[in-house]
């Protein structure tokens, strides 16, 4: 193996946009019309933007109403897409493949299991709930490692390009 280098605070940021748009989007999509629209109040998000717009301070004081039901089958479907294109993809999603940075086991440089895989995808919860400190150390860290990759033992490193 060559010299190893870890993927950086940018660039796993925008393959994480990557994969909003094309892995999260088209999901969420889905969800929206197979739950015949009652995933979310659509209309009151745009009562809220038009407000927002005019100037009105209070356009957020009424927040849309979300079924949990359909909300869970959602975060579940991005969680199992996302580790599928992990296994499929040895460690990436779409937006990570794009940009040519994978997932891997932090010792060995080896692809993830999916201990790991159930792991970090958890671990972005408490990333997340940690105000974003999960994310923000990736910038921080010699490694490039986040508290879910901490968590999951994993690393995420360019491909290597082979000549």
């Amino acid at each position: 193996m060559n010299e190893v280098r870890y993927a950086g605070f940018w660039i796993r940021f925008y393959a994480s946009f990557l994969d909003t748009l094309f892995l999260a989007l088209p999901v969420a999509i889905v969800i929206y019309f197979l739950s015949d629209g009652n995933w979310f109040d659509f209309s009151q998000y745009q009562q809220n933007i038009q407000m927002a717009m005019s100037g009105n301070v209070h356009a957020l004081d009424t927040q849309p109403q979300t079924s949990i039901k359909w909300e869970l089958l959602f975060e579940v479907s991005v969680l199992v897409v996302t580790m599928v294109f992990w296994k499929r993809w040895r460690g990436a999603t779409p937006g990570k493949k794009f940009l040519h940075i994978k997932i891997v086991d932090a010792k060995t440089f080896e692809d993830i299991d999916n201990k790991q895989a159930v792991t970090r995808s958890f671990g972005y919860i408490v990333s997340t709930l940690a105000l974003l400190i999960g994310f923000i150390m990736v910038a921080f860290r010699k490694d490039k490692r986040g508290l879910h990759d901490l968590l999951a033992g994993t690393v995420v490193i360019y491909e290597e390009v082979e000549n």
